[in-house]
Formats: C-alpha cells, structure tokens, sequence
C-alpha cells in the first residue's frame, strides 16, 4: 500500500515552570487542599476487573455511640495528643490524595530499576528472573513495557478498590472522626466524604501489594511506606482503626484479583528465548526482505521482550486489529526521502532540535516515557483538585491506554523487524544512543500520544497542549537520530488509535 507520510510542522518546545524537571525522585510539591467534587455517585462506577462495587462484602460499621467506636475515637485522640516530629512530617507528605504519592512511589522503583543488564565475562547476558529476584542480575529491569505494565495494575487496583469503597461509604455514612469530636482538629482540609471504609487504607495496602510483586527487592521498603501512610490516616484526625481495617479488606481482594490477572497476563513470556527471537526475525525477512539487526558490542542475543506483544490487553481483543500500516521498503522514494531529512537534521542540529531529543530521552535510569506522562497526570490532579476516586479513574485509564499502546507498538515492532537508521545509513551516528529493538514504531510516539490522548478527554482545557507535547515526544526521536519520520508519525497515529478505545469504555463506566 503507498502512503503518504505527513511531518509534523511546528512543535512547541515544553516549558512547564517546575512540573517537568525529570530529576529522579523529585515528588510533586503539593499540600492537602478541599476536593473540587466529592463525586457522591462514585460507588455505582463501573469497575475495571470487580464484577460491581459490591463483588466485595463490606458489613456494617459499628454505631458512632457504641462503646467500641468511643474507644476506638479515645485511642485516636490519644495517639494525635502524643505524636512526634516524623510523625507530623509523615501526615503531611502523605496529604489527602495519597494517589499522587503511591504512583510517585512507583515511578522513583521504575527508575531505579531501569538498568539494563550488563553482559558476563564471556559475552554472554543473564536476563533478571522473578524466580530469583536477588540476581544477578536483580530483577526486574523497568523498561518502558515493565514500567507501563506496574503502572497499569498499580491504577486499576486502586480505581476498582475506591470505587468499592465509595459505594460502602455512602451506603453506611459514618462520619469522619473530626466531624463527630470538634476537639480533633483534622490535619488537611475538611471534606463530607465519610470515613468508612477508609480510601486511604484502599490505596496504603493495594501499592503495597502491586507493588512488592512488580518489585520484589522492596518488599521491606513498601511496608514501611504502607504502616506510615496507615499511621498518617489515624493520627490525622481523619479515620479510626476500624475505618482502616475495612478498607485493608477490599484493597486484599482487589489486589488478588489484580495479581492474578498479571499473572496469566503473558508477560512472563515477552522477554522470549533465543530461537523464538531468531525465528521471529526470520519470518519478517521472508515476510519484507528486511530485518532488524543490534549493533550493539557485545551483540546482546535477543532483542528486548519480543513477545510483549502477545500481552494480553485491557480494552482491545485483538492487537492485530490495531497493528498500523507497513513502512516504507527500503528502495522506495518514501525510505529515501527519510534518510535525507534524518541527514539533513544531523548534519544542522540546532540546540533547540537537541534540548527536545535530550528532554524527552527518558533512557536508563529515568521513570521511562510512560512515567513522564504519570508525572503530568500527577500535576494535573493536584492542579484540578480531584479527590482520591477521581484521580486513580484519571490514572487507571490513561496507564491502561498507555499499556495497551505499547503492546501495539511491540507487536508492530516485532511483526515488521525494521532497521534503524544506523543499521542502513552508511556512517550515521545518533546523539542518544540506540534501543535494542526494531524500529517501527517509535515507543515514545505510541506511549506519549496514547497518554495524551486520554489526558485530552479528562483534561479538555488541556487537550492542545498534551497533544502537542506527544507531537513534541514523537519529533524528538527523530532529532535524536533513533528513529525515521514514519516512526514518529504512523506511531503517533497508532497511539491515538489505540487510546480511543479505553476512551471509549471511560465513557462508559458512568462517571462523566
């Protein structure tokens, strides 16, 4: 099929005053502030993976008046009349939207874990196993398809856990302790929302779960996180312990089922073997005439998770129906035409061409692309005030459009094995390295125009922006010498694409 390939015309160049440094970890510096909307109706949402709010059986709080509930509101008094200084700080860094922080969290083990695995005294590469997580290598290594898949089941166990646990509160309506003993003195802004179960309890035990699996090594670290954002609810006026032990019940369920989803999802097979990667490579020769060849030294054997692509998605049945259109061959005017414009850009790089490729590199060490758009996400929620329900609904659907986006283009990627430009130009060089994996599409453009786009329909006030930051991401390969034009654009496409089908259940799920 001959197609035409649009470039893009003029990309803005991001400037967000303290909300982009992409320094790791940097948390978001915000304070406790009143909701916009307390979304009374949240607990009829439709969840992702919970058949119904009430799939999880919640019974009735004890009375306000019982004797249980006044020693449980004494103990709370008790505890606030005693707290210390690292007590008061950790109230205040947890705040009343503790979705930020937990998904901060995430994003500061994805850097950290973003390393690939250096290669043995003979050349040979051991890959990190979850089976024996300690290594060596230590597992995982959060690339940006392990990073949009922890991100994934991290925002949807916390969507489908509030979402239980906003129907229970509205259902029982037990106030918060602050709202029943004028002598407690709440520690963020006040709210109606009432306290049982308690949401913060959802999303403290739901990370923690997600997250120790995703990231086995922090097992001990995610606890201590999890027991200073339980103290932080009782110390802070806002739950008594009852308000948390419910809450721990529905995050233990969903996180099971979460859990349990991932693993079955196929993403234990993604990082395939040898003559599975080799057999794939062959089929796309005689399939095009091409393939894609690593021209790294020492040549790692296989190719990053050739098989993610069989990942099993959560809004589109078959990747197949979203696979984008073959690029270019190689001796057509389209692939020659590219190779003069990527030419041209490294012959002329400007410091502006090179402040985008370096901004939006999002390589090693780094939260990866998808982490960038969660960053975003999380100034946006902050900026718009949204309550803890709301917010993980922003997160939940736009990691699950972002996942889905990237098995899309993994699959693309592996399907058509095309080189990059510096397996084919005769002596190009690129000015941030080159990934170990084929290249069409461009895994920035596909992430970042899936982010945006769902970004677009939660935030419309801000949907030219985003979309001209995805643009911006997308040209930004290009600058940097990794990819071809056709990369960018097709995957961009591809990206939006993909993304309008979580839209499309987002409309669905009865919180517009």
């Amino acid at each position: 099929m001959k197609t035409k390939y649009i470039f893009f015309g003029a990309i803005m160049v991001l400037i967000l005053a303290n909300s982009c440094e992409k320094d790791i970890p940097q948390y978001t510096e915000f304070k406790s502030y009143a909701y916009t909307n307390n979304d009374e109706n949240g607990g009829s949402w439709v969840p992702v993976l919970l058949d119904g709010a009430t799939a999880i059986d919640i019974a009735a709080p004890e009375a306000t008046t019982s004797t249980e509930y006044l020693a449980e509101l004494a103990d709370i008094k008790s505890k606030m009349d005693n707290i210390d200084g690292n007590q008061r700080r950790s109230v205040e860094y947890w705040t009343n939207n503790a979705v930020v922080r937990w998904n901060e969290i995430a994003l500061e083990l994805i850097a950290k874990y973003n390393l690939i695995p250096g290669p043995n005294d003979d050349d040979s590469y051991t890959l990190p196993n979850p089976n024996t997580p300690d290594g060596p290598p230590g597992f995982p290594f959060s690339h940006p398809p392990y990073a949009s898949r922890a991100l994934a089941y991290l925002s949807v166990a916390q969507f489908d856990g509030l979402i239980s646990a906003w129907h229970y509160k509205y259902q029982y309506n037990r106030p918060a302790p602050y709202q029943l003993d004028e002598t407690i003195n709440y520690a963020y802004e006040p709210n109606d929302i009432p306290s049982y179960p308690s949401d913060g309890a959802v999303l403290a035990r739901v990370s923690r779960n997600v997250l120790s699996t995703m990231f086995p090594l922090e097992v001990e670290y995610l606890e201590k996180m999890e027991q200073e954002h339980l103290q932080s609810l009782l110390l802070s006026g806002g739950n008594v312990q009852s308000d948390i032990d419910a809450g721990v019940i529905i995050a233990n369920t969903v996180s099971e089922i979460a859990l349990e989803r991932a693993a079955n999802d196929g993403m234990k097979n993604a990082q395939a073997p040898k003559a599975v990667s080799d057999s794939i490579k062959a089929a796309a020769f005689e399939r095009f005439g091409w393939q894609w060849e690593n021209l790294e030294l020492p040549v790692r054997p296989v190719g990053l998770t050739p098989l993610f692509g069989k990942v099993k998605m959560w809004s589109i049945d078959d990747v197949e129906s979203v696979r984008p259109i073959p690029p270019p061959p190689l001796d057509s005017q389209e692939y020659r035409d590219d190779v003069e414009i990527l030419k041209n850009y490294a012959d002329n790089m400007t410091e502006e061409r090179r402040a985008i490729a370096n901004f939006w590199q999002d390589g090693l060490g780094t939260y990866t692309p998808p982490g960038h758009w969660n960053r975003f996400a999380n100034e946006f929620i902050v900026e718009s005030k949204m309550n803890p329900l709301r917010s993980a609904r922003t997160m939940a659907y736009m990691n699950m459009a972002i996942m889905d986006a990237g098995i899309s283009c993994w699959d693309a990627k592996y399907y058509y094995h095309y080189p990059r430009p510096i397996q084919t130009i005769p002596g190009f060089r690129t000015i941030a390295g080159t990934p170990n994996f084929p290249s069409y599409t461009s895994g920035h453009s596909v992430f970042s125009a899936a982010a945006s786009e769902v970004l677009a329909y939660i935030f419309p006030e801000k949907a030219g922006l985003v979309r001209g930051w995805a643009e911006e991401a997308a040209i930004s390969r290009v600058y940097g010498g990794i990819h071809w034009t056709f990369d960018a654009t097709v995957g961009t496409d591809q990206g939006r694409n993909v993304a309008q089908f979580t839209i499309d259940v987002a409309k669905l799920d009865g919180a517009d």
